[in-house]
């Protein structure tokens, strides 16, 4: 059986189907983390993408014309 702790608090968790979570311990836990994301403690390392740049592109690319 294959065990990781969970990211938020550490604890033990079953990497099995009825680890509903998983890799968290609980759902408390994964919305810690969520929150965490969202607050933006949690980043990506790298330079921040461009969001007008992006939106151009996608256009190009994916416009059916």
């Amino acid at each position: 059986m294959t065990t990781v702790h969970c990211p938020t608090c550490g604890t033990p968790v079953e990497w099995t189907d009825a680890a509903r979570y998983r890799p968290f311990c609980s759902r408390r836990c994964k919305l810690i983390d969520l929150g965490e994301w969202l607050d933006e403690r949690h980043r990506i390392p790298g330079e921040p993408a461009d969001e007008t740049t992006l939106d151009s592109e996608w256009r190009e690319e994916d416009d059916p014309r």
